[in-house]
């Protein structure tokens, strides 16, 4: 298929000199296995083969190939024709995506010191090569020629689609302007790529570096003695034997603050937390997201958009940043009220104990786990022992899949991994048929990015036989070798989440590989995932895998009842956090070349844009602050509001699927003709109608977070 960099996770590194069609690449190895198609099932990658050697020469003769087979589509002497040209474009750049998807999916989740020096030097290169085809005159004139007369070509309508895709793909990228401002606009390209790798690896290593070391055992009162040993475990691999290391997660908050009774230890953790990116040093941010900042809303004038965010949501479900803001602002009141009503649960509990402090932002998670305890009698160290990690995936997330699609899974121990702890499942359809082949990597290492994701190593495509081959990713501690790994509630969310994105990928059912999969807006394709957590309470599914790890007991009712009717709470902290953060990205994105402010400005802007929102309550500060909003910096930018958006989509639906008799084979069998499969094939608001029959309501969403009484309908 055509290279198309925005469409290759993590396809964002910097460096070296841009590499043009005339350039020569590097002699390839002829053992590299990146140059050919894998020989394993499902063109599975060779992993237990690629070395980091081989990728720099794979990406450079990919590009060289890539650029020839578009040369000649560019300038074949033929009328142009939709075979001939677009059809043609889908079929090139094979090699540069295989090594693309291979290299920047590993690089994301199991990188080295190698392979972040390739990132940088592959960033600029691989932005001018996009450059290369998308500024090239006659390619688009070509293109241009084809959708002038669209309507006259006869196309099916996937494929009259992919028409329109690949010409707005041209505008949006520059096609029409001036030959001056191309050279402007692949300057911005390139040094964006620079920076954003830049600011991934920088990000990286600030966490890593802000872990917090504590010196004696009373310190980490509250946490359980497996979790002790883990910190003193991870204290000792940092050189630091005899005290206690807790590493930190790239979001604000830190799950050791829902356990740790010492306030001095919970400040130091949050006041580490916070810090981040923005404390000096080597791992400061500031310059880099300020830089990233103004050259986006440079590039965004020049290609005639008023701002970063205007050009991002014009591709978008929700369409305009006047929508998106009058959303934003219809819902931030109600979740601040709702939050500061939570806050003074939790203070009645500090005052009744008179340990004389004002609750804060390190105290939150402590206190309202707390108020849960004595508003629901239960707390979530008595979830866990339930939640143990192979019975949430196997006998939760895929009987789920089973119950809704008939798929079953089969383990297989014979394809390489490139870690020990990733498992390999082959996923059958219904009528027995393999469907995919996915893989499993739920650990959290130094050397992987924060969060929690999908991708795939192989897209379906018709076009090209091609079959999924897809992944999940979370960042769950791992335990002390023979402990077992025991989820919290949120993790076992998450899990269901990610295999809703997969479930995306393998139903894939589409011929052009431009549409493959996830290949869907940004604010719709987190909708399909946030409706695969919905199985994790349904009945027969939490029966089936919520079993005590020791004793094989099945969760109490009584216990159940309790978390299903705590479902709505601390949602005024949950959707605050998440509304401050969603706010900043859009404060950033909306910005003006000459408003963005300077390194020494970025911590100023960041306490005005969330005062000037509303969103300025200090007990609930940002799931992610600027200086390490990963989301907004790299992939997610201007599009972090996409949760909320998608949300409003999946509480819609879910009320849709308990109306149709909920956990039915009936409904999934819908589900996935009429959404899963489509891909981007279809316009996604269209798909969304197939699949309920009439346009969504933000209802459900409201009464999902609590904020029915309170926000105007």
């Amino acid at each position: 298929m055509r290279f198309h960099l925005a469409l290759v996770l993590f396809a964002t590194a910097c460096l070296a000199a841009p590499m043009s069609a005339a350039d020569t690449p590097a002699t390839p190895m002829t053992d590299n296995p990146l140059l050919k198609e894998s020989p394993l099932p499902l063109h599975y990658p060779q992993f237990d083969q690629i070395k980091n050697e081989h990728y720099l020469p794979a990406f450079e003769q990919g590009m060289a190939e890539n650029l020839r087979e578009v040369g000649a589509i560019a300038n074949n002497p033929g009328k142009a024709t939709f075979e001939n040209t677009i059809v043609a474009l889908e079929k090139a750049g094979d090699l540069l995506t295989r090594a693309s998807r291979v290299f920047f999916n590993l690089n994301g989740c199991n990188t080295n010191p190698e392979m972040q020096k390739t990132a940088r030097t592959l960033a600029p290169r691989l932005a001018a090569h996009n450059d290369a085809i998308n500024l090239n005159p006659v390619l688009f004139a070509r293109v241009k020629a084809l959708y002038d007369s669209r309507d006259t070509l006869g196309l099916d309508p996937e494929s009259k689609r992919l028409l329109w895709r690949y010409y707005k793909d041209f505008v949006r990228a520059g096609a029409l302007l001036s030959e001056t401002d191309k050279d402007k606009l692949r300057a911005y390209n390139s040094e964006l790529a620079s920076l954003q790798t830049t600011y991934s690896q920088t990000t990286l290593k600030e966490v890593n570096a802000s872990a917090v070391v504590f010196d004696t055992r009373e310190e980490l009162a509250g946490l359980s003695e497996a979790q002790v040993t883990a910190a003193a475990t991870a204290a000792k691999a940092a050189g630091k034997e005899g005290k206690f290391l807790l590493a930190l997660q790239n979001t604000t908050g830190q799950p050791p603050l829902t356990d740790m009774t010492n306030r001095a230890s919970r400040e130091k953790i949050m006041a580490a937390s916070l810090a981040r990116g923005s404390r000096g040093g080597e791992f400061d941010t500031r310059a880099t997201i300020a830089r990233i900042a103004r050259i986006r809303a440079e590039r965004a004038q020049l290609l005639g958009y008023s701002n970063h965010a205007a050009f991002q949501l014009e591709e978008q479900t929700v369409g305009t940043v006047d929508t998106l803001n009058k959303l934003l602002a219809q819902l931030a009141p109600p979740a601040v009220a709702n939050a500061r009503r939570e806050a003074a649960d939790m203070q009645a509990i500090v005052d009744a104990a008179k340990v004389g402090f004002t609750i804060a932002a390190s105290d939150w998670e402590l206190y309202s786990d707390k108020v849960r305890q004595t508003r629901y009698a239960y707390d979530e160290s008595q979830l866990r022992p339930y939640f143990e990690l192979n019975h949430v995936l196997v006998d939760g997330v895929f009987f789920a899949a089973h119950k809704l699609y008939g798929l079953s899974f089969k383990e297989r121990r014979d394809l390489p991994v490139y870690e020990p702890t990733v498992r390999v499942f082959d996923v059958f359809d219904a009528d027995g048929s393999q469907l995919a082949i996915f893989l499993v990597d739920y650990y959290a290492r130094s050397n992987k990015q924060g969060g929690a994701w999908m991708n795939a190593y192989v897209s379906q495509s018709a076009l090209e036989g091609a079959m999924p081959v897809v992944a999940n990713h979370l960042n769950i501690p791992q335990p002390p070798e023979g402990q077992p790994t025991l989820l919290t509630p949120d993790q076992v969310k998450t899990a269901f989440h990610e295999f809703g994105h997969a479930l995306h990928g393998m139903f894939s059912k589409v011929k052009y590989p431009r549409f493959s999969g996830t290949s869907v807006p940004r604010d719709f394709v987190e909708y399909p995932s946030q409706v695969n957590e919905m199985w994790r309470f349904w009945p027969e599914v939490l029966k089936n895998y919520a079993k005590h790890y020791q004793t094989g007991a099945p969760i109490p009712q009584e216990l159940v009842d309790k978390v299903v009717a705590a479902e709505r709470f601390n949602q005024g902290f949950i959707t605050t956090e998440y509304l401050a953060s969603t706010l900043l990205d859009q404060a950033w994105h909306q910005l003006k070349p000459d408003e963005v402010p300077g390194a020494d400005g970025v911590l100023a802007f960041e306490a005005a844009a969330l005062k000037r929102y509303g969103v300025d309550f200090a007990p609930v500060p940002p799931r992610y602050r600027s200086a390490y909003f990963s989301h907004s910096w790299t992939s997610y930018s201007a599009g972090y509001y996409s949760y909320l958006w998608s949300e409003v989509l999946d509480a819609d639906s879910v009320e849709w699927m308990k109306a149709h008799g909920g956990l039915k084979r009936e409904n999934g069998d819908h589900f996935r003709a009429t959404l899963l499969s489509r891909g981007g094939s279809e316009e996604a608001l269209t798909l969304f109608r197939n699949f309920t029959g009439r346009d969504p309501y933000l209802e459900p969403l409201l009464k999902r977070r609590g904020l029915e009484q309170t926000t105007n309908k």
